[in-house]
């Protein structure tokens, strides 16, 4: 398909800053298709109204590391401030990186990451320009190696805060809590799987109550995610991968609950995702663990998830035509006009979405 088929305008004044508070305050547009009325106005905690007992919620436990770090480049006498993303895991002590001037790195280079007033009792992250690759990508090889890295990336590192909020205010201590889930457990993140961002302990007990089970699995989610889609063609789209796992527990019950009738609700593109890659073709979830790189647009059969939860996306961007494969793009279309007309707040930090699957 046309990759412009998935553009649109968006007001500046719709991308949120700041998320709601509490998080569960959040509006959420039900896109309801064969319904009437086909688009609802709600909120957040009307989900508890529109689950059955014995349906199934589907969260995302990954964990978002303060992957940015800032610092220069140590060349004989020359220093260059560079600000480095972490994108991968590779090693103990290895990373790739998106870094900011990349040409202005070469094979061999040193990086000293300093604190910057912040209290480290490691000092100075120190690391090597192992490889240099296309479009500012690196891999960087730190002298800490494991936990001790760990440490030190928690201490000197940022908030990988999205561009379009980056480019507007610098992050602060509040995001370390605002752009973390409430059930984050395992780090590996560097982008926050952003539709988990609106669960509170209370709305997850009230959602339990109703007779509904929650099932975490982990996707461990890369700034790919939320890059436009740069080719023509759709089909032309080389899809970034990221690690994920679903455990067989967890594959297990899920089978059950759809067995038994009830309805997966998956809280994001990037579950629904994971859950995609490990359904087989009749739709039974198998345990899984490793990388994924599906690519989900129009014309995609969903077999795992019947019901999506989700944030309003980017123009031209894989999530943008993976919700529309769910629920139809023209659908999608009306839907986020809806959207920006009524005033909902887009992106990471704004409101969400409860999507049916298309109707044939």
């Amino acid at each position: 398909m046309r990759t412009s088929l998935f553009d649109f305008d968006l007001p500046p004044e719709r991308i949120a800053l700041r998320p709601a508070d509490p998080r569960d305050a959040a509006r959420m547009l039900v896109v309801h298709p064969g319904h009437s009325p086909e688009l609802e106005d709600r909120g957040i905690r009307d989900l508890t109204l529109l689950m059955n007992r014995g349906d199934a919620l589907v969260l995302n436990n990954t964990k978002v590391i303060p992957a940015r770090l800032e610092g220069e480049r140590v060349r004989d006498e020359s220093r260059v401030k560079v600000e480095a993303t972490l994108v991968k895991r590779v090693s103990g002590e290895s990373w790739r990186a998106l870094a900011k001037p990349g040409k202005r790195l070469q094979v061999g280079d040193r990086i000293r990451f300093g604190n910057e007033g912040r209290i480290c009792l490691l000092g100075n992250l120190d690391a090597t320009v192992e490889e240099k690759g296309e479009g500012g990508e690196v891999l960087l090889r730190f002298d800490f190696h494991g936990p001790t890295l760990d440490e030190a990336i928690e201490a000197l590192g940022h908030v990988p805060l999205p561009p379009y909020i980056a480019a507007r205010r610098p992050d602060d201590e509040r995001d370390r809590t605002d752009y973390q889930t409430v059930y984050a457990a395992h780090e590996g993140s560097v982008a926050a799987p952003t539709a988990g961002l609106h669960f509170t302990p209370e709305l997850l007990k009230q959602i339990e109550a109703g007779g509904v089970s929650i099932h975490y699995v982990t996707l461990h989610v890369g700034t790919g995610t939320f890059l436009p889609v740069k080719t023509e063609d759709t089909r032309d789209h080389n899809m970034h991968s990221e690690w994920g796992e679903v455990s067989a527990a967890t594959a297990d019950a899920l089978n059950q609950v759809r067995a038994a009738g009830g309805k997966i609700f998956s809280a994001g593109t990037t579950a629904s995702r994971l859950l995609e890659s490990a359904a087989d073709d009749s739709g039974r979830i198998q345990p899984f663990i490793g990388e994924t790189a599906i690519f989900i647009s129009p014309g995609y059969k969903f077999r795992a998830v019947d019901r999506l939860l989700t944030n309003f996306h980017l123009p031209r961007s894989t999530l943008f035509m993976l919700v529309s494969a769910f629920s139809g793009l023209e659908r999608m279309q009306r839907a986020y006009a809806h959207a920006i007309q009524s005033g909902y707040r887009f992106y990471s930090y704004g409101d969400a979405c409860l999507l049916y699957p298309e109707t044939k």
